[in-house]
Parts: C-alpha cells; structure tokens; sequence
C-alpha cells in the first residue's frame, strides 16, 4: 500500500522563514524542514496499481504557473488535538489548481474529499489539552513574504515511522 498526498513545495527561502517562527509551547511538535510544504489533497492509502492510475491523472493536470506569498497565521483546533500553520495569499490561484487536482484523482478512483480546501502550511502540531498558543498567534499574526512562482505540484508518498512521517517524491507536474 501507498501513502499518497499532492502538495506543493516550497522554495528554501520561504522553508527558512517559516522555521524562523518555529518558537512555542515545548508541547507542540514542529514540522522538520524538509516536511514544509502545501498541501493540495491529501490522498491516504491505495495499491500500487491506483497509485500508477493517480499519478497518470495528475500527469493531465494543466495549470499555469502562479505566485504565492505567506499571509498570517492561524490554527484548526479540534477536541484533543490541532495545528497551527501559515496562511497563503492570493487563494484564488491555488484553490482552482486544487479543485483541478481534486477532479483528477477523482477519476483515478480515489473517493471525493469532503473537507473544504483551505490553503495552508502546517507548522505545528498537537495532541492532547491545546497548548498556550495565543501569544505565538499574536506574534506571528503579520507574517508575511515576498512571493515565489508555483510552476509545479507534486505527488507524494509518506511513510510513517517512530521519528515522524518521511516524504519522498513520487511524480512532478510543471506548470504549462
């Protein structure tokens, strides 16, 4: 079985910011530098062969390439866990690529996702009572970058282990 998820990478200047705000409660668990990244759709387990089927549909995707910058912070915080994570502007660019994407795993098999797209950048996570976040909220609130061009996504596979999940590139899209 395999691990699959479509994100977007991010250059080494946006990841070197984004660890530069990596400052918090010891309870929360940083995302490494090399897990930095947006995720587009989350894919979870399939076989080899709707793998193959998901990285040719990708392979059909055609967008054009786009510009992000970093945008604020936030948090999802659920009963006994949550995330904070960095906002990216503008949304309108990454969500149509998004739903681009969400159509072609679609037809590769893979069931509809039925969480509604928010573009983001994981930074943290935790389990249990929420940590005392707010004032890393309010410090970081005016995050912000110089934009970098989104001229490819890619397919990924993620493999969990006891020092966290690894991430290794399956496929690259570029931009047309």
């Amino acid at each position: 079985m395999h691990r699959l998820f479509v994100a977007l990478p991010l250059p080494e200047a946006i990841a070197d910011l984004l660890l530069d705000v990596e400052d918090g409660p010891d309870s929360l668990r940083w995302v490494h530098a090399d897990q930095l990244h947006l995720t587009l759709r989350f894919i979870g387990e399939v076989d080899g062969a709707q793998a193959e089927d998901v990285a040719a549909s990708l392979a059909a995707v055609a967008f054009d390439a786009f510009a992000l910058r970093l945008s604020g912070t936030g948090c999802f915080a659920h009963r006994r866990h949550g995330a904070l994570w960095a906002g990216v502007a503008p949304r309108d660019p990454v969500a149509a690529l998004a739903a681009k994407i969400e159509r072609a795993v679609q037809a590769a098999g893979v069931a509809p996702e039925t969480r509604a797209f928010h573009p983001h950048i994981t930074l943290a996570r935790w389990s249990g009572p929420q940590p005392p976040i707010e004032p890393w909220l309010t410090r970081h609130a005016g995050l912000v970058s110089a934009e970098w061009p989104v001229d490819r996504f890619g397919l990924y596979e993620s493999r969990l282990g006891k020092a966290g999940p690894s991430y290794s590139l399956v496929t690259n899209v570029q931009a047309r």
